[in-house]
């Protein structure tokens, strides 16, 4: 059977990547690791966290039509290559994809059989005050980036109907329950068989 795969999208701060590593780590999905030409933040690691590459090396990659999905979001590019989602999804994994509106909207435009029977999306929706509480509460950013994020998140939240599911946002731990929730709903689609 082939596996699910779920993009997770929503604004920085959302929680949707503290989702997906959870999930794996509960042996619910695997992580997609996208490649990126952003620096490491402080304990991320290359082919843990992100394969962090050059600007050139992501470049030759576009031009090879090796990624799923690409785009440039704060000023740097980010990518999902193709052939490790395929690869997962036959084997009956179940993946998902922590990224931006953009690259979901790239992913649904995808013709290929497999991507288009195994896909799903949900948007994580945060409330502005707390979506700026918790940008402000990681300590990691200076104050124009927050503000861009804000900015960003404004206009993602705007794109949110163009996904199949929502989840708004509360708690970590009610969000979790949730998303585990449809993870497990995906799970029982017979279309996919």
């Amino acid at each position: 059977m082939l596996g699910t795969l779920l993009i997770v999208s929503g604004p920085s701060g959302s929680g949707k990547t503290t989702l997906c590593r959870r999930a794996e780590k509960d042996g619910l999905t695997c992580y997609s690791i996208s490649c990126t030409t952003r620096q490491p933040r402080p304990g991320e690691q290359d082919g843990v966290d992100y394969h962090f590459l050059t600007q050139e090396d992501f470049a030759a990659k576009v031009a090879a039509g090796e990624f799923l999905e690409h785009a440039t979001v704060h000023g740097n590019s980010y990518g999902t290559l193709k052939s490790d989602i395929i690869d997962l999804l036959q084997a009956g994994r179940n993946v998902v994809m922590d990224i931006d509106v953009q690259g979901a909207a790239s992913i649904r435009r995808c013709e290929d059989a497999i991507i288009r029977r195994a896909y799903a999306d949900v948007y994580i929706h945060v409330p502005s005050a707390e979506l700026e509480a918790r940008l402000r509460g990681r300590q990691t950013d200076a104050e124009e980036v927050i503000q861009l994020r804000l900015r960003n998140a404004a206009e993602e939240d705007a794109r949110q109907g163009e996904y199949q599911y929502a989840l708004v946002s509360a708690d970590r731990e009610s969000d979790y329950t949730r998303f585990t929730a449809l993870l497990r709903t995906l799970g029982m689609r017979t279309s996919l068989s």
